[in-house]
């Protein structure tokens, strides 16, 4: 069992930066981490991923070149940097966790993760 608690979020202005993170209970080199995240009326939807055992990273279109998604071992917490945040941006951000293979067809579906965060509101402001 593992357990993923997200301190953070917040409120910002368009433009602006805000960092996200999750805090694992343990970890494992098998893991694929992943941030999704849901606006009102929306599916949940793909963020970014990072391969636990050798930092690989994949981002959604709408956020690459914005958002970077990293971890530290040590702490066992794997984090969201975003930038150049705009109002669509605003969403309840979820982590998530699991042995989920690291290629599109399978980091994607949110079906493929075994553990969640509580989700922690994220507001851009126009």
């Amino acid at each position: 069992q593992v357990q993923l608690v997200e301190p953070g979020g917040g409120l910002v202005q368009a433009g602006g930066s805000l960092r996200v993170s999750c805090v694992a209970s343990r970890t494992t080199s098998g893991f694929v981490m992943g941030w999704f995240r849901q606006a009102p009326g929306k599916e949940r939807e793909f963020v970014a991923a990072i391969r636990w055992s050798d930092g690989a990273t994949h981002y959604s279109g709408s956020v690459k070149g914005r958002f970077t998604i990293s971890r530290d071992g040590g702490n066992k917490t794997f984090s969201l940097q975003m930038s150049i945040l705009s109002p669509e941006d605003t969403a309840v951000y979820y982590c998530a966790a699991g042995a989920v293979a690291f290629h599109p067809a399978s980091i994607y579906n949110p079906r493929l993760y075994i553990y969640w965060g509580q989700g922690t509101q994220v507001t851009v402001a126009s």
